[in-house]
């Protein structure tokens, strides 16, 4: 993994978790590399791929993941319509780039909410940053019929609208999040607002349906003040660490060939070792 820090990231336990259970002999860790130093850094990873073929991949965390693009060799149709890679798979010297995030998002809402689908009604995204980009691009796909997109700044909201240029997508303003919420079957927060050190998210979920499936994609602390709120009220509810689960499947099985499960079994090892 290669990002700027990543001294917080969980993703070397996970992959570590799986290379243990399934008797593999390879290795996962995290290096610190800042943005200046990306291209050296993608020039060397090839350079001792070519020389030894060890290297399967990489995952991408901030502020990297957009920066990627100029130094790949390919990307799928996902990682450019979302604008984002997160994982790189290296096939001798070649850079292949791909994007599992929107793929973690759906299969983490699928397995906690089975009932929920795309058609269940509008959804709810609060935020506009790369996190809402992996989760418009996946709802657009599973055929919600509308998407209110709801951000501080709104003109950040409506830049990314423009983007994806698509009538599903309705940008709302901040001040009207909690009016919003009627008849919508789906709520996500992707911003950092409820995260361990920063504000919850201020919102009032009277007018949501009682049906509405509830999504943090904050993982620490793993029940915010809003899954609080929603489970209180008997909102089903989602919260963000099976998306981090669930996105590191297709990675691992590019990397390693091995297919892998998530379960509460590595969801509780997951859980042991985070604020460590």
């Amino acid at each position: 993994m290669a990002g700027w820090p990543v001294g917080h990231t969980l993703s070397p336990r996970l992959h570590r978790y799986w290379l243990k259970k399934y008797h593999i002999n390879g290795e996962y860790n995290a290096c610190e590399v800042s943005p200046e130093k990306l291209a050296d850094f993608i020039k060397s990873l090839k350079e001792q791929n070519i020389k030894e073929q060890n290297i399967a991949g990489l995952n991408l965390t901030v502020p990297h993941k957009e920066k990627i693009f100029p130094y790949l060799d390919e990307i799928d149709d996902m990682a450019r319509k979302i604008g984002a890679v997160n994982t790189i798979i290296i096939n001798k010297n070649r850079l292949y780039g791909r994007n599992t995030d929107g793929y973690g998002f759906l299969a983490n809402l699928k397995a906690k909410a089975p009932d929920w689908s795309g058609d269940n009604g509008p959804a709810v995204v609060i935020g506009a940053g790369g996190a809402a980009r992996a989760v418009i691009v996946s709802l657009l796909e599973q055929g919600v019929p509308e998407i209110r997109l709801i951000n501080r700044t709104r003109a950040r909201a409506e830049r990314l609208a423009e983007i994806y240029r698509d009538k599903a997508i309705m940008v709302c303003d901040w001040q009207e999040r909690s009016q919003k919420l009627s008849d919508a079957a789906l709520l996500v927060n992707t911003t950092i607002l409820g995260m361990k050190g920063q504000a919850p998210l201020d919102i009032d979920l009277s007018r949501l349906p009682l049906g509405a499936v509830v999504y943090d994609i904050v993982y620490t602390p793993l029940e915010t003040d809003l899954l609080k709120q929603a489970r209180g009220r008997g909102n089903p509810c989602v919260d963000g660490l099976g998306m981090l689960l669930y996105q590191a499947v297709p990675a691992f099985q590019a990397w390693f060939g091995q297919e892998v499960t998530v379960d509460e079994k590595l969801r509780h090892y997951i859980i042991s070792g985070m604020g460590r």
